[in-house]
């Protein structure tokens, strides 16, 4: 029995194929395509970028492969991502030639079809290349022509337009387009950022210090998690935006601390170094095996002071006292629309309604955890999104609901100094445009004495 193993648009095709399928997420079909094919290491990039880019680009490429297809319900879904990733290689990366982005295309067309699927798929592109490309100019809609041309769902930049303003809106359906960059963040109860970047360095890793997080690095080259610095516990992967939490937050040492939705464990480990393992954190999760990961977090960071619970924190009040805690921090399950970039295929399956049901779960989660701050204490509210029904809607209506909290007017203060200016009206909304970081929103309520 002989087998060929597949090439690197084969993968991508059926990655491709398979995320559309099952509405998986990209980022964990990847790890295990890249293994189940043994692709090796030097084009491992190549592949990335193509599933990546094809999937960020889908409805321009669409919008650019409709008129050259004839019968488009007949098309197998196969065919159909076959073209969009050959376009993709065609229209936005230079570094390939055409003609064999085309060949190969052909080729895996009669291995995977049939003579008459290469043909068609022959046409088509050969086609494209005669006629060139419909203009997206043509689309008189501004709306309509920008979630096109970033290939985002015309209801999310409609409703962005109508949050944010249009030149908002277009940064961020742009720079969505774009590779995030990798950031981790230092364990200082283990080693110092100039040792620690000396030590990736000698690795062959290229990293420097981040311009807004103090303990913060940037990778440039090489995947941080494959470091011996990051198997030693010296750095935990993260999102610049998710560690200006554990700064809102403000834990002091031997402090007792609540972390009510808390994998897969970032702001827990953050919060617990910057207490330099003194008091406790009790650390939530819904998920038995979600909570498993927060465990080997602090395992690997050498963090003692995180104690772990499974379970849901609309019940928490069952289990502690009232006003028990003097910081809380809920950073609730939400609609992920500011981590787009690492996740292109949320931008097809996410809906409006589902922002007013995650808004729902939010208020009953913000309502159950408040009752265990202490008088005087802090509760943290976070997403990792950029909505305001979800955000700025949901804190005014606690506000509302919970007269015995205000907004905590030490926030700004306790941020770092590149941050600082960005807190408006006691909230930080962070858009990816604004440094490279994740979408993120930040509010911070104190509990009246």
């Amino acid at each position: 029995m002989t087998s060929t193993r597949k090439t690197v648009r084969e993968v991508a095709m059926d990655l491709l194929v398979t995320i559309d399928k099952n509405q998986s997420y990209s980022n964990l079909l990847l790890n295990s395509a890249i293994e189940k094919n043994k692709v090796s290491p030097k084009d491992i990039g190549l592949l990335t970028e193509l599933t990546y880019g094809t999937l960020q680009r889908k409805m321009a490429l669409d919008f650019f492969l409709d008129p050259f297809i004839n019968n488009q319900k007949k098309l197998e879904n196969w065919v159909k991502h076959l073209l969009r990733l050959t376009l993709y290689q065609m229209e936005y990366l230079d570094k390939i030639p055409e003609r064999a982005a085309v060949h190969e295309a052909v080729e895996i067309a009669k291995k995977r079809g049939h003579k008459g699927i290469a043909g068609m798929v022959n046409g088509v592109l050969r086609s494209i290349q005669r006629q060139g490309l419909p203009s997206l100019a043509d689309i008189t809609d501004p709306i309509e022509r920008l979630a096109i041309e970033t290939s985002h769902p015309k209801w999310l930049v409609e409703r962005w337009v109508n949050q944010f303003g249009f030149e908002t809106t277009q940064e961020m359906c742009e720079v969505n387009l774009t590779a995030p960059l990798q950031t981790a963040r230092v364990n200082l109860t283990k080693t110092s950022l100039r040792e620690c970047i000396e030590d990736l360095e000698e690795e062959g890793f290229q990293v420097e210090r981040s311009s807004i997080i103090p303990e913060a690095i940037r990778s440039y080259r090489g995947n941080l998690a494959h470091s011996r610095a990051y198997t030693k516990g010296l750095i935990t992967i993260q999102d610049e935006s998710s560690m200006l939490v554990a700064y809102a937050l403000g834990a002091k040492e031997n402090e007792k601390i609540l972390d009510a939705c808390a994998a897969p464990g970032g702001k827990t480990t953050h919060i617990a170094e910057s207490m330099k393992l003194t008091g406790v954190i009790y650390s939530i999760d819904l998920h038995e095996h979600k909570v498993k990961l927060i465990n080997d977090q602090a395992s690997r960071l050498g963090l003692g002071n995180i104690k772990t619970m499974a379970m849901d924190s609309r019940t928490l009040g069952n289990h502690f006292d009232e006003e028990s805690f003097q910081r809380v921090l809920l950073d609730a399950p939400c609609s992920g629309l500011g981590v787009m970039r690492r996740k292109p295929d949320m931008k097809y399956t996410k809906q409006e309604k589902d922002i007013y049901q995650l808004s729902t779960i939010q208020k009953s989660l913000l309502d159950s955890v408040s009752s265990l701050v202490k008088k005087g204490g802090i509760l943290v509210y976070s997403t990792c999104t950029v909505d305001k029904e979800e955000n700025e809607h949901t804190v005014k209506w606690f506000l509302q609901e919970h007269p015995q909290f205000e907004q905590d007017d030490t926030f700004t203060s306790r941020m770092p100094e590149a941050i600082q200016p960005m807190v408006k009206d006691g909230y930080l909304q962070i858009f990816p445009q604004d440094f490279g970081s994740d979408g993120f929103f930040i509010a911070v309520l104190r509990k009246k004495v």
